[in-house]
């Protein structure tokens, strides 16, 4: 077996997300300041936070995978022959080459992750037309 390779297409977007969640929380006072976008930057950080946590997990089950692969290879030849091959192995091969969810993880992700953050914001604009509506004396009998 080769040495560990990086999955690209789940550690970019890892990255990524890291970059925006660590941007949001260096200017958080500044943008959480302004009350008629809070609920979108709390539904972008939701967003950003479950798609670090999707994509980041699955990228280090994928680095785990080939990391348990490799300690079968025996003779550090890249290949895997005669006494290397034992059913840890199989299964070892079979968890790193077979597994489409982790792959495909960057758009479920997003998926999901979006979902999350549309109902976190829709619920957030909800509650803040309720307490609106309350202050404004609009459910008041007059």
């Amino acid at each position: 077996m080769n040495e560990i390779t990086l999955p690209y297409h789940l550690i970019i977007p890892s990255l990524i997300s890291m970059l925006v969640l660590g941007i949001l929380f260096l200017k958080r006072k500044r943008i959480f300041r302004n009350t008629k976008m809070k609920w979108f930057w709390i539904s972008v950080t939701v967003f950003f936070s479950f798609y670090l946590f999707i994509v980041g997990t699955s990228t280090y089950d994928d680095i785990y995978a080939q990391w348990n692969l490799n300690t079968f290879d025996l003779n550090k030849d890249g290949f895997f022959n005669g006494n290397e091959i034992t059913p840890q192995q199989k299964k070892a091969m079979r968890n790193l080459i077979s597994d489409t969810g982790r792959n495909f993880s960057f758009i479920t992700g997003c998926v999901v992750s979006g979902t999350l953050a549309l109902t976190v914001f829709g619920i957030g604009k909800i509650i803040e037309f309720i307490k609106n509506k309350q202050n404004t004396g609009y459910n008041q009998k007059h």
